[in-house]
């Protein structure tokens, strides 16, 4: 079976813990055993978020007052880079010595005019106390949302994937049985000039759109997107939460989900599983095997 995993940024960097680089090295090794249990049966094709990371690499670099920021595409490829080493180095030390793998860079086309751009509201890096919020909104003109109460973070633009631009690139490598590790962070997000340029954007792709498109583009008869949450719930927040064990792809999305977090997941598991055959799978990393036999998590298929 051809499956394509989806990693949650925040399941490579937990809510609460602190943002540094062997906190993020111990989530990884764990998403790496995870992992290698489903290699040891399956192919795999292994896509990331970035989220937590490039808010972080954006903090530090909007700190430096003698350099001009760099712009969030040229930050997305260094927090993209950045994970994909540590992924790939703790699954090479995880699976057995002669498995190939590799890590690519992937530039994602988005169209210039999509109205994400003019609504922002994907959430990127630390979380802020509505203080702390107030002040970096006021030194970087960053929009911020509360995602739940007195917990802030910035949010940018989140324009749909389009193309994959190295595609063809993936499917030498996954045809060639190489364990690749690629659209991280959604992947860098690229517009074509009329020239035929491509142009990086001011923008962060959801990582679950982005590993979509390619699970699709792929033909692959799986897509996991492993989080830091067990499962898709109805009512999230209230005393009337309930998880979704199962569920069809035109029942769950008659549901509305929070679009920042739980509503690009549904909307891309829904997608990928519309077709016979297919299945998608949401919850926790810890749990990945189980999600794709249906005892643990939410299954969507047609069956």
């Amino acid at each position: 079976m051809r499956i394509v995993v989806a990693l949650g940024g925040n399941a490579l960097l937990q809510r609460g813990q602190p943002m540094s680089a062997d906190a993020q090295r111990a989530n990884v090794r764990k998403a790496a055993l995870a992992l290698t249990d489903l290699a040891s049966s399956h192919d795999i094709v292994v896509a990331h978020g970035s989220g937590p990371q490039v808010g972080l690499l954006a903090l530090q670099a909007a700190a430096l007052k003698e350099v001009p920021p760099y712009p969030l595409d040229v930050i997305s490829a260094e927090s993209i880079g950045m994970i994909g080493y540590m992924i790939e180095q703790e699954l090479a030390n995880a699976l057995p010595p002669a498995t190939r793998l590799a890590t690519l860079l992937t530039h994602i086309e988005v169209e210039h005019d999509d109205p994400a751009f003019g609504r922002p509201e994907k959430p990127i890096g630390p979380i802020y106390a509505a203080q702390e919020a107030e002040r970096a909104r006021a030194e970087h003109g960053w929009p911020m949302v509360e995602e739940t109460p007195g917990r802030w973070r910035r949010v940018v633009p989140s324009p749909l994937p389009k193309r994959i631009v190295q595609i063809e690139v993936i499917r030498m490598l996954v045809t060639a049985k190489v364990v690749t590790i690629c659209v991280g962070g959604g992947g860098i997000p690229v517009i074509r000039k009329p020239s035929g340029d491509l142009q990086g954007v001011e923008a962060v792709i959801d990582k679950d759109r982005a590993a979509g498109l390619l699970a699709a583009d792929l033909a692959a008869d799986a897509f996991l997107m492993l989080t830091d949450v067990d499962a898709v719930y109805l009512d999230w927040g209230t005393a009337q939460q309930r998880p979704v064990r199962r569920a069809r792809p035109d029942e769950l999305s008659a549901h509305q989900f929070p679009p920042g977090s739980m509503g690009p997941k549904v909307e891309a598991a829904c997608q990928f599983a519309v077709t016979p055959g297919r299945i998608a799978g949401i919850g926790r990393l810890e749990d990945a095997r189980k999600i794709l036999e249906g005892k643990a998590g939410t299954t969507i298929t047609l069956g």
